[in-house]
């Protein structure tokens, strides 16, 4: 039975209540006649992700059953943690808030009678996080793209080489490959271990727009609909046809013309090949309506270390700098500062060494990630260990931040350094 305006303000007098305290509006709660509390979940969202919902948009929970799920708008990615309340959170459909309610000085108050649907001891609270991307390299290494295999022709191009109207090879650089039959068709209508991009976002925890940027920085290019990884042997293979052709053409590193770098290179492998390392290792740009690119030192510099440090656990430092400069293309310089987050020198062994160690490789987790860290090196100059956590700050926070949670403050031999606050087993 709905309460009438008369016994409304009758309570109002017996909780000592003051009328003219109150809004003129009064709503009248009554529950339904099947209200449960697990029919309903509440969640909190801030200012964006509410102008987000209004606008007809969507927010996508994602996570497989072995993770912790998380929620992904467009652009961002959050956690998904329960935050329980000792206040009875009610859900009134068609119930307004004050700030809704009209200004007009009503003359006496008015009554709306509301029902309520369900009720929560709990909500959801979204926290941003940075997107778990990890996984996203782990799934395409599972069929990393090798170059393509056409039926009835080889897929190898290593020994072969390039003839047109201004270059003559002679006979031997030619039968460093000679021609011994058709290759095998059918390698590339395998469907297993690759990933559409709907595949992917079902599988990775993170929003469409951070995906598609961690597809770009891990050089990942779409073959007949599918996401692929290149092989790290072929994306060096198609980088080194590119500045072998700069250097034969006697073109500036700064402006390496896109069309005639595909009619060159298009007869060893394919021009989206070529196209996707330009972009990888290049910035592109237009003068006079025709597409360029410059090559970027550093890039083609880091890489080429990267092929250098991955079939050795160590090299002496000295040594290495020097067949690192032989290894890129004359014109270009190398210097160690183009390594971080890469490479690890050990400037305490005699001789100087150093090793590969790629941040991507390292965990993810904060904890996880220090704990390795000093598993791997006791103690760590601010320099040496920023590249390997910087990935790991978030919105306003720093390295410095990151190390006073996780780390001691020492000196050693005039110089500060890190340790673990923990015991870790070395």
């Amino acid at each position: 039975m709905s309460r009438t305006l008369e016994e409304v303000q009758a309570t109002i007098q017996i909780a000592k209540l003051k009328e003219n305290d109150l809004q003129n509006t009064i709503h009248c709660l009554t529950f339904g006649e099947s209200v449960s509390s697990g029919d309903y979940c509440l969640m909190e969202l801030d200012d964006t992700l509410c102008k987000h919902i209004e606008a007809g948009k969507s927010l996508v929970i994602r996570g497989d059953q072995d993770e912790r799920a998380v929620l992904c708008s467009e652009d961002k990615t959050y956690d998904l943690k329960i935050a329980d309340t000792s206040n009875l959170l009610l859900l009134v459909p068609g119930c307004l808030t004050p700030d809704q309610l009209t200004t007009d000085n009503q003359a006496s108050s008015q009554l709306v009678h509301a029902q309520i649907w369900g009720f929560s001891n709990s909500y959801w609270e979204l926290r941003k996080r940075h997107p778990k991307l990890k996984k996203l390299k782990r799934l395409l290494m599972e069929n990393p793209y090798e170059g393509p295999v056409i039926s009835g022709q080889e897929d190898v191009t290593e020994g072969k080489v390039l003839i047109n109207s201004t270059r003559l090879y002679p006979e031997r650089l030619l039968m460093e490959n000679p021609y011994e039959g058709p290759g095998i068709s059918g390698q590339e209508d395998v469907t297993e271990g690759k990933y559409t991009m709907g595949d992917l976002l079902e599988r990775i925890q993170a929003s469409e727009e951070e995906l598609e940027a961690q597809l770009q920085t891990i050089h990942a290019c779409e073959v007949n609909g599918y996401w692929r990884l290149l092989d790290f042997d072929y994306e060096m293979k198609l980088l080194g046809h590119i500045t072998q052709l700069v250097d034969s053409e006697s073109w500036s590193f700064s402006k390496v013309p896109l069309r005639v770098s595909l009619e060159e290179l298009g007869r060893l492998e394919p021009q989206e090949m070529i196209e996707q390392s330009l972009n990888c290792y290049g910035r592109r740009y237009t003068d006079n309506d025709e597409v360029f690119f410059a090559l970027n030192e550093d890039k083609v510099c880091r890489a080429t270390a990267q092929m250098l440090l991955q079939n050795a656990a160590k090299f002496h430092l000295a040594e290495f700098q020097e067949v690192w400069q032989q290894s890129v293309p004359d014109g270009m310089g190398t210097r160690l500062d183009q390594l971080k987050s890469l490479a690890l020198v050990d400037r305490s062994s005699k001789p100087e060494t150093i090793s590969l160690l790629r941040v991507e490789d390292l965990p993810e987790d904060t904890l996880e990630r220090f704990t390795h860290l000093f598993t791997i090196r006791q103690k760590w100059t601010e320099e040496d260990i920023t590249p390997y956590i910087q990935d790991l700050c978030g919105e306003k926070q720093t390295t410095g931040a990151l190390l006073t949670k996780y780390a001691r403050l020492s000196t050693q031999n005039g110089m500060k350094v890190f340790n673990s606050r923990r015991l870790v087993a070395t």
